[in-house]
């Protein structure tokens, strides 16, 4: 189908339109976290990854056909080589209007190197991942990373005049004794801060069960000590905002495990080889790989067939952390 013409919006059958993509550009990560993926990981061959040219194109078809909002995820995806080419592409959309947002969620140990240039590319907000401020606990959590690397990306991306959004997986445990300083930090830094429910993605060799923590527990026991007030504030994502009143920030909550928010999702997956997944909960994918070295038209035809099939909801559950529900790591699609 030529680009100048309007193709129909990407719906599936529950009548959800698809205005989101979170497009992986690699499976690789410069650390390991605990909740992400196996200490010891087998990483893609590079012969299996799309080309960038190719990730480039694939985010083309999508946004001619009512994508919105792309956000670029890995792994970790500033260890891509090379991978400001594609930001650079891409900023194409947010100048003609085609795109309303480009962002990227990272763990932000590369983040003071690419600040600059992602703001240039039209980049407005960064979600860095954040689970503790304590340097040993970082490294615990992460088996091999260096916070000061991820505080210097912060403080960069600010310089930058990027808007900063920190995630942190809540977990059973200290975390609970540390998430006050988290919210002082970010708020201080005029940065958002979303918590996020552990989910049950690969095996990571650690029993999730005893370490997942239900946010609807966690805003209870916050609400004790801060004055939380329910916010209409949105990111376009799942998250829940509360205005934490006693600092004027943000704090999110994304509870896919104790809250649903199914009915909701705009959005859709594709690994960095070329695999549509419709659902984060669900073992099934479509092959956009075969479709996009063939022709824009087949790729559009395995799009709108993977939407058909997307599911209602996900399955996961409170009381079923101890198996993984799906074999896919997290960092397959940066969660």
């Amino acid at each position: 189908m030529p680009l100048d013409t309007a193709p129909a919006p990407l719906l599936d059958s529950f009548g959800r339109t698809v205005s989101y993509l979170r497009l992986s550009v690699t499976d690789r990560c410069d650390i390991r976290c605990t909740y992400c993926m196996a200490e010891k990981m087998a990483f893609l061959p590079k012969r299996d990854v799309l080309s960038l040219e190719e990730l480039a194109k694939l985010s083309d078809v999508f946004i001619h056909r009512g994508v919105r909002k792309l956000r670029l995820t890995g792994g970790e995806p500033l260890v891509r080589r090379d991978v400001m080419d594609l930001f650079k592409h891409l900023s194409k959309h947010l100048k003609s209007g085609a795109l309303d947002e480009l962002t990227l969620t990272t763990n932000g140990t590369l983040l003071a190197k690419y600040a600059e240039t992602l703001a240039a590319c039209g980049v407005k907000r960064v979600n860095v991942s954040l689970d503790t401020l304590d340097p040993q606990r970082y490294r615990d959590v992460t088996r091999i990373g260096d916070i000061s690397m991820v505080l210097a990306g912060i403080d960069a991306a600010i310089a930058a005049g990027l808007q900063v959004k920190l995630n942190a997986v809540a977990s059973r445990g200290v975390f609970e004794y540390e998430v006050d300083a988290l919210i002082a930090f970010a708020h201080k830094r005029g940065a958002a801060l979303t918590l996020i429910e552990e989910m049950p993605l690969g095996d990571t060799g650690l029993d999730r069960s005893q370490s997942v923590l239900s946010l609807r527990d966690l805003q209870a026991d916050l609400a004790k000590r801060w004055t939380l007030t329910p916010q209409r504030h949105s990111s376009g994502g799942p998250a829940r905002y509360m205005r934490v009143e006693q600092t004027g920030g943000h704090l999110g909550f994304i509870s896919p495990m104790s809250c649903n928010f199914c009915a909701l999702c705009n959005r859709v997956r594709v690994s960095c080889t070329g695999q549509l997944y419709t659902c984060m909960g669900d073992e099934g994918a479509v092959d956009l790989r075969g479709p996009l070295r063939h022709s824009e038209a087949a790729v559009e035809r395995a799009i709108r067939a993977a939407l058909d099939a997307k599911p209602e909801r996900h399955n996961f559950a409170l009381d079923r952390m101890a198996e993984p529900a799906v074999t896919r790591h997290m960092s397959a699609l940066g969660g």
